[in-house]
């Protein structure tokens, strides 16, 4: 019976990165390092080779990348690659048998256990002859090398058995044929999909505001504008921002319109929730009235790019009942027996002014509209988008949606705004989502901060996450309740232990005081009301964290090591309440962290440092330079920590004694 083969003569396996086995791309992004690796043998004891072959959007890239062994007796192979522009690539890994290798080395044994020229005579030809295959191979200014090597192989006057196999063993010549080699019983792996995206999919500082309330009054209450917002848009660039991320600026419904506090009673002059979005004034592809028109938005834009940032735009699909949508295509939501439009649910919650879409019922009507209205807004200038909710959502249909973005406009980013079970949130980034929301929000204590970095680290090469400290939907209890230091010790956390972070506007004014106790909801949200701000009296009064996340974002510009995630290292602390880690870019840059997680009273500690994670040996000592308070102090293995409230971190960066 004829058995179909799963593996070649050389056996490749496990390669890595591998997302489900191949069924949707490993992620990357532009000038990132991305190390393949894969499992390679072979029956016996002849030597094998391996390269990995890297193909860019137009077929270019890295035709021959030689893996090398990670560890004798692993038989573990990888190699290191720069990723080129945006885009969809391709890598395979071959395998081969060596034979010249092989040769090479066999003749060294035998010559160093005293064999003599006649006993190796045959030895001698048969290398000869390999050298001879191999020749084609090699550069032409080097093949007098190979051809020398050949010439001694078969000179029968040179009788010592050192000399005649010096050339052909010599380490320049070995190193020759190692970079082109002869290859035999050549294997290959399947193709496998790496998505490139610009740098910005992974490292950036966000910045959340609600254009309404910039520039708004309370008495008598008016609405902000595009123009009034783009006023404050120099203090978020001096802040250090990267993306300035919008709620829905559309127009919002004045069906079941919720007011302040989430209440369903409301006054004429209640703005309602952004999230309800759609009315007369149009729906996903209008502005709201009150904010200006589509110009002002273009203008808004502009303005914020002159400034180094760029505008995310949430992407809510959802409507409010008089959305244009649920006149012209009430089939596209759930209609009850009684003939009415569910509104959304999450018991007991209740979201009156809302209704979810139903995919069942027309999906490619909906599918199409949605990339309609996502198009719309990509040529207006928008290039991120972060979805609201896409849990609630297909799969299927943000697969097909950011697939279709990408497949013309490969730097467009989604952002996944997903609090939810573990493997939905994980699905979504296998899709196509650039980055998620996270767990984050949720991890105070130290060995939840680290299980859970190590589970981000592990799921890096498809999975991006974005650590927003707070939202306009969760002002966590920590926050609550520990003061100052607690505001100041999770931009830390976040800025430092993650290559994107966020903040919600109010984080620097230290807003803190939630709808009622338990809750994580914010006392007269700004989901629901305007909520203007006194930036500038703030600043003056001293009673701001903006010069503090001012240097948190500096730091992160200055040092390359904090822009990638897959480096990531932790280190030992005997305090429970203080974490260390590290993050090193080869020997370019190295930051070491030491946080005091208790916002309530001083902690000390010895940080027992992992000195080979930072590429030292276990004696060495070296100086590190304190970022925030100028500092420099004598570190090696075991170091003496004390971190106060005030001051709740060390961000320590490292100068290597020569």
């Amino acid at each position: 019976m004829m058995i179909g083969r799963s593996v070649g003569r050389v056996v490749i396996s496990d390669v890595r990165p591998v997302v489900s086995c191949g069924q949707w791309p490993s992620r990357a992004v532009e000038g990132e390092t991305l190390t393949v690796s894969a499992t390679i043998f072979r029956e016996g004891h002849d030597l094998i080779g391996a390269n990995v072959v890297l193909s860019g959007p137009d077929g270019q890239g890295a035709p021959f990348t030689r893996l090398k062994l990670t560890g004798a007796g692993t038989d573990r192979y990888e190699a290191d690659l720069v990723m080129g522009r945006a885009g969809l690539w391709g890598f395979r890994v071959e395998a081969w048998a060596d034979p010249v290798a092989t040769w090479r080395h066999g003749i060294e044994l035998k010559v160093g256990a005293g064999q003599t020229t006649d006993e190796l005579a045959v030895d001698f030809e048969d290398g000869a002859r390999l050298f001879l295959r191999a020749l084609p191979g090699l550069p032409e200014p080097r093949r007098a090398e190979l051809a020398h090597a050949v010439a001694v192989l078969r000179d029968d006057q040179v009788t010592d058995p050192h000399a005649r196999i010096a050339p052909a063993c010599a380490p320049e010549l070995a190193a020759l044929l190692d970079a082109h080699p002869l290859r035999e019983l050549v294997t290959r792996s399947p193709l496998h999909r790496v998505w490139v995206d610009r740098p910005r999919a992974l490292y950036g500082s966000w910045y959340e505001m609600f254009p309404r309330s910039e520039g708004a009054s309370l008495d008598p209450p008016r609405s902000g504008t595009f123009l009034s917002a783009a006023e404050r848009l120099p203090g978020i660039a001096a802040m250090g921002f990267d993306v300035v991320y919008l709620p829905p600026i559309h127009p919002i419904g004045e069906v079941n319109r919720k007011g302040p506090n989430n209440t369903l009673v409301t006054g004429p002059d209640d703005p309602g929730s952004p999230w309800a979005i759609g009315s007369v004034h149009g729906g996903h592809d209008a502005v709201h009235p009150d904010l200006g028109t589509l110009d002002d938005f273009d203008l808004f834009v502009a303005r914020a790019r002159s400034l180094g940032m760029e505008i995310a735009l949430d992407l809510a699909l959802q409507c409010a009942p008089d959305h244009p949508w649920a006149k012209h295509h009430p089939e596209w939501f759930v209609v009850r027996s009684d003939g009415s439009i569910a509104y959304a649910e999450n018991p007991p919650k209740k979201y009156q002014d809302i209704y979810p879409l139903n995919f069942d019922a027309d999906p490619i009507g909906i599918y199409h509209e949605i990339l309609r209205v996502v198009r719309f807004w990509t040529a207006r200038g928008v290039r991120i988008f972060r979805v609201d909710n896409p849990h609630t959502k297909p799969v299927e249909f943000w697969e097909w949606l950011i697939g279709q973005v990408k497949a013309t406009e490969p730097d467009v980013l989604f952002l996944a705004e997903a609090f939810t079970r573990p493997a939905m949130m994980h699905a979504l980034a296998k899709v196509g989502f650039t980055q998620s929301y996270t767990y984050f929000t949720w991890r105070n204590e130290r060995w939840d901060l680290e299980e859970y970095a190590q589970e981000l680290v592990e799921s890096a090469h498809y999975m991006r996450p974005n650590f927003f400290v707070n939202t306009p939907d969760i002002l966590p209890e920590y926050l609550q309740r520990g003061g100052p230091a607690a505001f100041r010790i999770r931009a830390v956390l976040a800025a430092m232990l993650s290559p994107t972070w966020g903040v919600y506007a109010g984080y620097e004014l230290f807003e803190n005081a939630p709808v009622r106790p338990g809750s994580e909801e914010y006392l007269d949200s700004e989901k629901y009301q305007y909520r203007p701000r006194d930036w500038a009296g703030a600043e003056r009064a001293g009673t701001s964290l903006a010069p503090y996340l001012t240097r948190l974002n500096q730091i992160r510009r200055d040092h390359p090591a904090l822009h990638w995630l897959r480096n990531l290292s932790l280190h030992q602390s005997d305090a429970p309440e203080i974490m260390a880690f590290s993050k090193r870019l080869a020997d370019e840059d190295l930051v070491i962290v030491v946080v005091n997680l208790d916002p309530h009273m001083a902690r000390e500690t010895t940080v027992r440092l992992d000195m080979p994670a930072l590429g030292f040996d276990w004696g060495d000592t070296f100086t590190v330079h304190d970022e925030f308070t100028g500092a420099s102090y004598q570190w090696g293995r075991d170091n003496y920590v004390r971190l106060d409230p005030s001051e709740p971190a060390h961000v320590l960066t490292v100068r290597r004694h020569s």
